[in-house]
C-alpha cells in the first residue's frame, strides 16, 4: 500500500511541475506576443491572443481544432485529483473508500442545498405566510451540464445512472418554492443556451402579461392541422380542445405521439401545452400536435439541438396518407381472390 501511495504523490508531483512550466512558457509567450502586436503585456487578455493569433496566422481550416492556437495549460492539460493521502498513509476525505468521494461529496453539498431551502418554507409557514414571496427561477433557454462537464467538474468519471440522481436532486430544488434563494448553486450546473436562426425562421420567444414565456407552433398531419401555445414554467398540463389529452386521445400511442418531444428534449414536466386541432382523426391529429409541438419547442433550445431534433424526425412532416383504392382490386394493394373458373 505504501509503494501505491509514493506512486500516486510522485504522478501528482509531475504533474504539477509539468503544468508550472508550461504556465512559465504561455506567459512568456503571451507577453512576447503583446509587444510583437504594439500592446501591454500587463492588459493582454486571452481574447486579444486569439485575435492576434488570427491575424498572424490565417487559416483555411475548416475544423477549429486544427487552427494554430495558445491558451493557458489548465485549458488543454486534464486536471488531475489532489493528494489523497498523509504522510502516513491515511485518505484525506472520509468517502475515500467509496471509490468516487467527489461525487459523493457533490451529492451531499447538493442536499444540504435542498435542506436549506425547505428549512426556509418552513421557517416562512411558522410565521404564517403560506404564499411564497420568492420569485421563480429564469431558466429560460438554459439546461443542465451534461455528464462530461459534472465529470470535468469534480475530476472523477460517472455513470449515467449517478448523472441522473445527481439531476433528479437538482431538479427536486427547483420544485420548491423558495429555490430562488440558492439560485447560484443552481446556475453552476446550468449552460446557457443561445438560440440562432438557421435558413428556416424561428419564432422568438414571447411574453404574456404574467412574464411567463411561451411559444407557438403549426403542424399538419394527413388531414388533420393543430395550432399548439409551449408555456415555460408549466407543470406538464396538456389540454386538446379544451379537454384533457388523456381523455381526448384513448390510444396510449397517440399519447405518445404527444409528448414525444418533450421526452426527446428531457423537459417532462416543464411547459404547458394548448393545442387546437382540427379536421382528420385522432392519428393524424396526434402527429399534427406533434410537429407543432416540437416547432414551438424550437424557440427554447439551441440550433445545435434542433439539428438533433431534425435528425430525429421531429421537424418533418409526416408524409404518409392512406393510399386510394386501385380499380379492378379490392382494395390499394389487396387482390381479389384468384379462381381458375
Amino acid at each position: 500500500m505504501s509503494a501505491m501511495i509514493a506512486a500516486a504523490q510522485d504522478r501528482r508531483t509531475a504533474f504539477d511541475a509539468l503544468i508550472q512550466r508550461q504556465q512559465e512558457e504561455y506567459e512568456r509567450g503571451r507577453r512576447h506576443l503583446a509587444n510583437m502586436m504594439g500592446e501591454d503585456p500587463e492588459t493582454f487578455t486571452q481574447d486579444d491572443v486569439n485575435r492576434s493569433i488570427r491575424y498572424l496566422f490565417p487559416s483555411g481550416l475548416f475544423e477549429k481544432r486544427a487552427r494554430p492556437l495558445m491558451q493557458p495549460p489548465t485549458d488543454y492539460y486534464p486536471p488531475q485529483k489532489a493528494a489523497q493521502f498523509a504522510s502516513d498513509g491515511r485518505p484525506f476525505d472520509t468517502l475515500f473508500y467509496t471509490g468516487k468521494p467527489n461525487y459523493y461529496n457533490l451529492m451531499h453539498e447538493t442536499h444540504t442545498e435542498l435542506n436549506k431551502v425547505i428549512e426556509i418554507e418552513n421557517s416562512c409557514i411558522t410565521k404564517g405566510i403560506l404564499k411564497p414571496t420568492a420569485e421563480k427561477l429564469d431558466l429560460v433557454r438554459s439546461q443542465w451540464i451534461d455528464k462530461k462537464a459534472v465529470g470535468s467538474m469534480i475530476v472523477e468519471e460517472i455513470s449515467d445512472s449517478d448523472y441522473n440522481k445527481f439531476t433528479l436532486l437538482l431538479e427536486r430544488i427547483l420544485q420548491q418554492p423558495y429555490a430562488k434563494e440558492v439560485e447560484d448553486y443552481i446556475l453552476k450546473f446550468r449552460e446557457e443556451l443561445v438560440a440562432v436562426l438557421s435558413r428556416e425562421v424561428i419564432e422568438p420567444i414571447q411574453f404574456d402579461e404574467t412574464g411567463r414565456a411561451f411559444a407557438k407552433g403549426h403542424g399538419t398531419r394527413k388531414e388533420a392541422e393543430a395550432n399548439v401555445i409551449v408555456r415555460d414554467q408549466g407543470n406538464g398540463q396538456v389540454t386538446v380542445n379544451g379537454h384533457s389529452f388523456l381523455d381526448y386521445f384513448s390510444v396510449v400511442q397517440h399519447r405518445i405521439q404527444v409528448m414525444f418531444p418533450f421526452h426527446f428534449l428531457g423537459m417532462l414536466n416543464r411547459f404547458d401545452l394548448d393545442c387546437t386541432v382540427r379536421g382528420g382523426g385522432k392519428s393524424g391529429q396526434s402527429g399534427a400536435v406533434r410537429l407543432a409541438t416540437a416547432r414551438a419547442l424550437r424557440s427554447f433550445v439551441d440550433e445545435s439541438t434542433v439539428e438533433k431534433m431534425r435528425q430525429a424526425g421531429l421537424l418533418t412532416r409526416d408524409p404518409r396518407v392512406k393510399e386510394r383504392k386501385k380499380p379492378g382490386q379490392a382494395g390499394a394493394r389487396k387482390k381479389f381472390t384468384w379462381k381458375k373458373r
